[in-house]
């Protein structure tokens, strides 16, 4: 006992105080804070985007609440993870160093949802969202729809425009369960079933005063256009776009629009042609009454796709929600091309 009190006499009341000080300020300053498995999707999504804005864009969050993210997430790491160069977010080798980890968290949980929470189409509530051209919207929703109030009358839709940046990391993260088009850019984490081809045809109103269901090539390039632009989508209507233009000159083309619909609405009050795909070109003669043309020229045909991310293929709501847009859609198609009939077989594994 004596010598228990001689040590704490030398140790002293002040040098007691310090040491716990010390100790205090030796712990981390993140280490009481912890993070969650939504604060890793957001640095899965960094990693991916190398922009906060863009990030958030894609979380569909605010870049606010994504800065103070980052910030828990450096605390937690006592690292900065991302540091600015020029406009870009470039990641440090400790945020390098935790992509693979990260991403093996992350794909774990999404194959345990998959393994063990059932889709029931009937009692469902989840909301599908997916991109596609507003040609797509027209032809796909309205029977897609109709089929959902019938089979799945909780399951609801949600169409995001199209950014062509922006739909493989949508994809990937899951903040589009799947696109619809012709997106030949995409990568080969991108999987892909082929619907249907697509090719095209014009659209004028119907009591245009000088061109009939078969125009000649003269009396065709001798009209106004109306040309919807794929600039910047990476669509391949782009391809189609160029055909057209030219074949038939630019001072021949009178508007430049970004949707069909709005080429068709052009087309029924005034005397210029629209030329659309053929599926899109057909409701759209119903609905506005116009009258459907053949194009002179030589037009390409597009091929037509569902598109999802390989992290989502074995996912019950994701196969399910495929499975209804083959059933209504690639009944109508044709054999498609060789690289459509490989696809096709590569995605049935």
């Amino acid at each position: 006992m004596a010598g228990a009190l001689v040590i704490c006499a030398s140790l002293g009341p002040i040098h007691a105080i310090l040491y716990a000080a010390m100790d205090i300020e030796t712990i981390p300053s993140g280490y009481a804070a912890g993070i969650d498995l939504r604060d890793l999707e957001v640095l899965d999504v960094l990693l991916r985007e190398h922009s906060l804005t863009r990030a958030a864009k894609a979380l569909d969050v605010t870049q606010p609440a994504l800065s103070k993210t980052l910030a828990r997430l450096r605390r937690y790491f006592t690292d900065p993870l991302f540091v600015r160069v020029g406009l870009r977010m470039e990641p440090t080798a400790k945020a390098l160093a935790l992509q693979g980890s990260v991403d093996g968290i992350l794909e774990r949980v999404r194959a345990l949802r998959s393994e063990h929470v059932a889709f029931d189409p009937a009692t469902s509530s989840r909301t599908f969202s997916f991109c596609v051209v507003d040609a797509g919207v027209i032809k796909l929703l309205p029977p897609l729809v109709r089929l959902l109030i019938r089979e799945a009358p909780r399951v609801r839709l949600r169409t995001i425009q199209l950014d062509a940046q922006q739909l493989e990391p949508w994809l990937a993260s899951g903040n589009l369960d799947f696109a619809m088009g012709s997106f030949p850019a995409l990568t080969k984490a991108v999987r892909r079933q082929f619907l249907w081809t697509e090719s095209y045809v014009g659209v004028v109103r119907r009591d245009h005063p000088r061109l009939r269901r078969r125009p000649s090539l003269a009396a065709f390039r001798a009209e106004q256009h109306v040309l919807v632009s794929a600039l910047g989508t990476g669509h391949a209507h782009a391809v189609a776009e160029r055909a057209l233009e030219s074949a038939v000159g630019p001072d021949s083309i009178v508007c430049r629009v970004p949707m069909f619909i709005g080429a068709a609405v052009l087309a029924k009050h005034t005397d210029a042609v629209a030329t659309l795909p053929r599926s899109i070109a057909t409701v759209l003669a119903r609905d506005l009454d116009l009258a459907i043309i053949r194009p002179p020229i030589r037009l390409p045909t597009i091929d037509i796709y569902q598109y999802w991310h390989h992290r989502f293929h074995r996912e019950p709501g994701s196969q399910w929600i495929r499975s209804v847009f083959a059933a209504l859609f690639a009944r109508d198609r044709g054999n498609g091309g060789p690289r459509a009939q490989r696809e096709r077989k590569s995605n049935r594994s």
